[in-house]
């Protein structure tokens, strides 16, 4: 098996299995619970928020467990928006944001809330320049993707922290999901107040995230009932699944170094391959991130394509996993201004540390065989 869809979920470290099953198995108890066993185990859920804190740089109090990227992206969004209303109901973010993101601002919007979408260029990124001047009065949240889940493009967040410190009424959140353990972010260098990430992006498991909230950052809570998760997430806490993610987490970092070396050198390898191949378009930017290749074979349906692979035991994806089932072209793409046909046969690739030189030298030659066929079957 060759598993190139590493974007949409990784295979979990046999370590953070075995981590999961320990503490399910040893520390079950309720952590809110009074008695010696809750002890036990709310010391084993602060070690890990200590651990997650650590690796981040910042506070354990300003780390809230949620179950994944998309609680984290609606918490954070939706949490600044309702909270903060009274001082503005203008918020600012882009066309190219995670589904996750993307609706909920729509969602927003229903209630009253004004959206400004930032366009993008031809490689995906945003101008920094039309973000301070899309900043008004009553603007109350910048909300940016880091890096693109589908192609790989990483926007200028560093650079777009810099100019929001000029607004200290200005919440920034940045969607950091495809980009932990890939592309380093200093949150504290980005003046970030909000960072959400997925423990299943990185060698997690699935049901398990993380959400950065600066010290000082208050949010209108989505779950109300209790005081856990410094009262931002009511509800016990899935304490096996938060010492799994502290601990893919340790892994991915102390892997990461040796991994993004290796995941670029398939990468140019996969580029260098797919140039090769007539009628292959390249949809991600050079300077794109080393995990993420997008690409377009004119006159195949993606989803054809995607099942011959399939068969060779290979796979591969059309792009987010949260919308590779619908139908239409890819609204990043279209919003890349790449036209609606490149934008209907994309193709994803995604890469972890394990990929190696051999799987993509394999999957370029069935790649080639598999387009050459369908381009005849198809014209």
């Amino acid at each position: 098996m060759i598993y190139f869809d590493n974007s949409a979920t990784t295979k979990p470290y046999k370590e953070v299995l075995d981590a999961f099953v320990t503490v399910s198995q040893t520390y079950f108890a309720n952590p809110s619970s009074i008695h010696s066993k809750g002890g036990e185990t709310e010391r084993l859920m602060l070690q890990a928020r200590k651990t997650v804190a650590g690796l981040l740089s910042v506070k354990p109090n300003e780390i809230i467990f949620t179950s994944g990227g998309t609680e984290g992206n609606n918490t954070a969004i939706k949490g600044i928006a309702l909270k903060h209303q009274e001082r503005g109901k203008h918020l600012i973010t882009s066309e190219v944001e995670h589904a996750s993101s993307y609706e909920t601002f729509h969602y927003l919007e229903s209630l009253g809330f004004e959206v400004t979408c930032l366009p993008v260029n031809r490689k995906g990124e945003i101008s920094l320049e039309q973000l301070e001047n899309s900043i008004r009065e009553d603007t109350i949240l910048v909300s940016l993707i880091h890096v693109n889940n589908e192609v790989g493009t990483i926007q200028p967040v560093v650079d777009a922290g810099k100019i929001l410190k000029k607004f200290p009424k200005v919440f920034f959140h940045v969607d950091h999901v495809q980009g932990i353990g890939k592309v380093p972010l200093n949150l504290k260098e980005a003046a970030i107040d909000l960072c959400t990430m997925s423990g299943h992006k990185f060698h997690g498991l699935k049901g398990t995230g993380i959400l950065y909230k600066r010290e000082g950052v208050s949010l209108s809570p989505l779950l109300t009932g209790g005081e856990q998760e410094i009262n931002v997430r009511a509800g016990t806490e899935n304490v096996a699944g938060i010492v799994s993610i502290a601990k893919a987490l340790r892994m991915s970092f102390d892997k990461m170094d040796a991994g993004v070396e290796t995941m670029n050198r398939v990468k140019e390898q996969i580029l260098e391959g797919l140039s090769d191949i007539q009628g292959i378009s390249i949809n991600t930017p050079a300077d794109g991130s080393p995990h993420i290749i997008n690409f377009s074979v004119d006159g195949v349906k993606p989803e054809v394509l995607i099942h011959t692979l399939d068969q060779k035991n290979i796979y591969v994806s059309t792009r987010s996993a949260c919308s590779s089932k619908q139908a239409g072209p890819s609204r990043i793409l279209m919003a890349m201004g790449l036209g609606q046909k490149r934008a209907n046969t994309a193709i994803r690739i995604s890469l972890s540390y394990e990929n190696t030189l051999e799987e993509a030298e394999i999957v370029l030659k069935e790649l080639k065989n598999a387009v050459v066929q369908l381009q005849t079957v198809m014209g």
